[in-house]
């Protein structure tokens, strides 16, 4: 990919040449987003830009999804919002989420997930955030400067609730059914304003009950295909979940001009839950450690963050903004299993506790200057310290799976950057974007020292295209990386009690450097009447350093024992195109039905090398992806019906030289019912995962005498919801 950059570059550079003779006004940037990578035309308007034009006018690739999106299925979760859109897919069975956020297929980490344009606390769950507390949520698939650049695949940056145009009380009452099972969630909206002072105060509360039912089958096999032991376990249970949001959003305006911003957020969870695991070994010569075995856990967790952003306005349209925040967290989980033969005597009983803290506090700032019509200059810097203290029990009738009974962890980390970036209207038709940014990392402990510090150089442009106003151009040359998570640095072992291939404990590697990415972005787009678009884009990125989990049979203190652990592997190679259609059938035909049609298809390549092929993909990247969903608003009546298909196919990896990874096809149906009972209320229904199938996964390790392998089917389920949303 490397000779291509230097034609990408002069692509975009050169784009610009024919135009410099067009006469016309050039567009003024504005920063009143909370994002760069933009330079916009400013029009004298009452109304703030709709999602697709602030798509539109952005120099660097952005998709924005607003509260129509957020509201339209009635999801209780903003994971299963993502999942619709543009080259964005969910690990894990359908409807259940806690698999992570990816874009463009890449795993955990490769997507950067950020919230109000900050980086979560540590431990946090997206999972934990309900769609009522979001305003809106932005995709960009190439990196900016005034972001960090750990985002080879994107980034998705959720806006908390914001205080604009929020005139009325809204309250939202929804009730989830699965399986017999409901799920209340309550949630309140209520603005205000006193002189100078305005706020923002949103809220909710939430209970979700769940059943988990699932199959697994072990198997040692040997290379002449003789199974040496089988083992088939089967899984049930549920639990209950409690969450608190609490988003409030406080702002001040001084005589001056001058902005102070704060808007703090809460999330609480408390979990119980329960389970049987059964076990029967219909081949195999070693007795099973048990028959039954009965789990019990409890925990819960707190999160709080604060964002703070004070804005002076200076001279000459020059502003400076700054930053401030603090964050902080803990959870504590308990889990008691209890094991018994086939004739329910008692055999072993398992404790496992874990008490973890975490803490940090930030601050950061941007200075913009006009450089002229159409032309902006910034310069920013960010601070931010952390601490982790973890604690870890883990004994089986009294006797420590750890040396001296349990595990602790005490961690340090100290991140610092600096950018600067142009965003420059050169023509009316060309716009670019030019960034530079340097990011520091560094992770201490007791033993451990680890520093990474990354120079990531970013260049955007567009392209509109003469005389066809509704038709551009983009191109992006970017450098971006993947930090190594704490867990995989410095980590608390996890001990497996049943330890073999396939179920390894787990230990960071100190010695992990940062994935290296460069990659080129292409696109073009063709914008349909007023809220249309019709897109095509290509991707590619050269990783160095790629990081890979390996499971190898280990010398350690209990004996030989399986463990898994992160280890940089080498480079790797990524590939794709992105298709996405959203438009208004009236757009395209005056006579048509009031139907809004979207669509989205992703098609991806990728190699690693020095695993042998022909499925040496990243991991958990699939080869496609889809999207297919429409919204029929009924003449005559105060009814809008709507559904949609989301579907990632099946996917084999050969994650390293003697392990692999399968996961099933996903294919989920959710459909909706919105009817409109006044001006100020209305009523939703939904059912999410109308076609509910077994998920499978699997994973097996070539041992060298024999292959381990485990093979998990687990149930889904129909979720019906209804939901009663009311301004006051």
């Amino acid at each position: 990919m490397r000779p291509l950059i230097p034609i990408a570059c002069l692509a975009l550079l050169g784009t610009a040449g024919p135009a410099w003779a067009q006469s016309g006004p050039t567009p003024s940037p504005t920063n009143d987003s909370p994002t760069t990578g933009q330079v916009q035309q400013v029009n004298v308007s009452g109304a703030r830009a709709d999602d697709t034009e602030t798509r539109r006018l952005s120099t660097a690739a952005k998709m924005v999804f607003g509260r129509e999106e957020l509201d339209r299925n009635g999801d209780t979760s903003i994971s299963e919002v993502l999942k619709r859109l543009p080259g964005v897919t969910l690990g894990g069975p359908p409807g259940r989420g806690g698999g992570g956020v990816r874009m463009r297929g890449l795993g955990n980490g490769y997507t950067q997930m950020l919230v109000n344009g900050e980086r979560p606390p540590p431990g946090f769950s997206l999972d934990a955030l309900a769609p009522d507390q979001v305003e809106r949520v932005e995709v960009m698939r190439g990196p900016v400067a005034e972001h960090s650049t750990q985002a080879i695949a994107g980034t998705i940056n959720i806006i908390l609730r914001e205080g604009y145009r929020q005139k009325d009380v809204q309250l939202r009452v929804a009730d989830s059914i699965e399986q017999g099972r409901h799920g209340v969630n309550v949630g309140v909206v209520v603005p205000g304003q006193a002189g100078s002072l305005s706020w923002n105060l949103t809220g909710a509360v939430n209970q979700a009950r769940q059943h988990n039912d699932s199959d697994t089958v072990n198997l040692n096999t040997r290379h002449d295909g003789t199974v040496q032991r089988e083992q088939r376990i089967h899984d049930e249970g549920g639990g209950v979940n409690d969450s608190l949001f609490l988003t409030p959003r406080f702002a001040y305006k001084f005589a001056n001009g001058d902005m102070l911003t704060f808007q703090p957020f809460l999330v609480a969870n408390r979990n119980r839950s329960g389970g049987d695991s059964r076990l029967d070994q219909p081949i195999g010569t070693t007795a099973p450690d048990y028959a039954h075995q009965r789990s019990d856990s409890t925990s819960n967790s707190t999160f709080v963050r604060g964002f703070g952003n004070w804005l002076h306005r200076m001279d000459g349209g020059a502003r400076l903004e700054v930053k401030f925040g603090f964050a902080g967290g803990r959870s504590n989980s308990d889990v008691l299993r209890n094991t018994f033969d086939a004739g329910g005597s008692p055999l072993l009983r398992y404790v496992d506790s874990d008490n973890t803290r975490d803490g940090s506090l930030n601050t950061g700032g941007k200075y913009t200057r006009p450089m002229g019509k159409g032309h902006l200059f910034a310069a920013g810097w960010e601070i931010e310290g952390g601490h982790r203290s973890q604690e870890h029990v883990a004994a089986g009738d009294s006797a420590a799976l750890f040396d001296g009974g349990g595990a602790s962890l005490a961690a340090d980390s100290r991140r610092v950057a600096g950018f600067v970036q142009d965003e420059w209207d050169v023509t009316p038709q060309f716009s670019t974007y030019l960034g530079l940014r340097w990011e520091g990392i560094r992770i201490t402990s007791d033993k451990v020292r680890n520093l990474s510090k990354v120079w990531s150089p970013v260049l955007h442009g567009v392209w509109r295209i003469p005389e066809h106003d509704k038709d551009q151009i983009r191109a992006s040359v970017t450098r971006s990386y993947k930090a190594p998570a704490l867990n995989d640095l410095i980590a608390v072992p996890t001990i497996s009690t049943y330890n073999d291939a396939t179920r390894p404990d787990r230990t960071g590697n100190p010695n992990l450097k940062p994935e290296l990415a460069t990659g080129i972005d292409v696109a073009y787009e063709h914008y349909v009447g007023k809220s249309g678009i019709l897109s095509a884009s290509g991707f590619a990125r050269d990783i160095d350093d790629l990081q890979r989990r390996t499971t190898v049979l280990a010398q350690t203190a209990s004996g030989p024992r399986w463990v898994s652990t992160p280890v940089n592997i080498g480079k790797a190679r990524t590939r794709g195109i992105e298709l996405e259609a959203k438009f208004p059938l009236t757009d395209v035909y005056a006579g048509a039905p009031n139907v809004d049609v979207r669509a989205n298809y992703s098609r991806y390549w990728s190699n690693v090398e020095g695993i042998p092929g022909p499925d040496n993909r990243l991991d958990q990247q699939p080869k496609q992806t889809a999207n297919v969903g429409a919204d029929w608003r009924l003449k005559g009546l105060p009814l809008t019906l709507g559904g949609g298909l989301n579907w990632t196919p099946a996917t084999l990896v050969q994650t390293t030289v003697n392990e692999t990874a399968y996961t099933g096809m996903k294919r989920q149906f959710d459909f909706y019912g919105l009817y409109k009972l006044n001006a100020s209320a209305q009523v939703r229904l939904s059912a999410n995962n109308l076609d509910a199938r077994l998920y499978d996964s699997a994973r097996s390790v070539d041992t060298g005498t024999l292959v381990q392998s485990a093979a998990t089917a687990t149930r889904t389920y129909t979720t019906l919801g209804i939901r009663y949303e009311m301004k006051m």
